[in-house]
């Protein structure tokens, strides 16, 4: 099935592409939803001639989303995570994360235009910022520990220390009230 698509569609392209999809998901899913319009010759038509007098329009748009992927030239990201032990990295670094990180340093980005697949593992990592669909950013990130292990290590050792101390403790007070349980029998 040949459509027209009215708006963007994360996956299968963006408005006004005109896209072969499968007849199922044309008429059970973009049409109903108004994602999309049969590419009849009259719609066809009609697109041709919008695009014509539209065509100023997207050049701009265009200009401008080149311009806006230059601010993100040279920024590298580093993303701190919640690590076990072993060096696990509890929950994932997604698109969300990445465009908190990038609002910190003052570049605001929605969240829907990072391209990522959830990270669960530390090291360095790529996000792709989709700004058009003929620009797209390349944004260079490094996943690291909240905090380093031997920290939580340090912090761990006088909690168990102070367990021993007052462990230590009650034992000494058994002690001394059974000794004189015992001396009695």
């Amino acid at each position: 099935m040949k459509i027209i698509l009215k708006k963007d569609v994360q996956g299968l392209g963006y408005k006004d592409d005109v896209l072969t999809v499968k007849d199922g998901y044309g008429r059970n899913y973009l049409l109903p939803q108004g994602y999309a319009v049969i590419a009849s010759v009259s719609a066809l038509k009609r697109l041709k001639e919008d695009l014509k007098q539209r065509a100023h329009k997207i050049a701009k748009i265009k200009e401008e989303a080149e311009k806006k992927g230059k601010t993100f030239e040279g920024v590298s990201l580093i993303i701190p995570v919640k690590v076990s032990e072993t060096g696990t990295v509890y929950g994932s670094v997604g698109p969300v994360q990445i465009a908190e990180a990038l609002a910190e340093k003052g570049l605001n980005v929605e969240s829907k235009l990072v391209n990522l697949k959830p990270v669960k593992t530390l090291g360095d990592h790529v996000a792709v910022l989709q700004l058009h669909k003929e620009v797209a950013v390349e944004v260079p990130f490094k996943v690291i520990p909240d905090t380093p292990v031997e920290e939580e290590k340090k912090e761990e050792e006088p909690k168990a220390a102070e367990k021993t101390e007052e462990e230590v403790m009650e034992e000494e007070i058994e002690e001394a009230l059974e000794g004189p349980d015992t001396e009695e029998a």
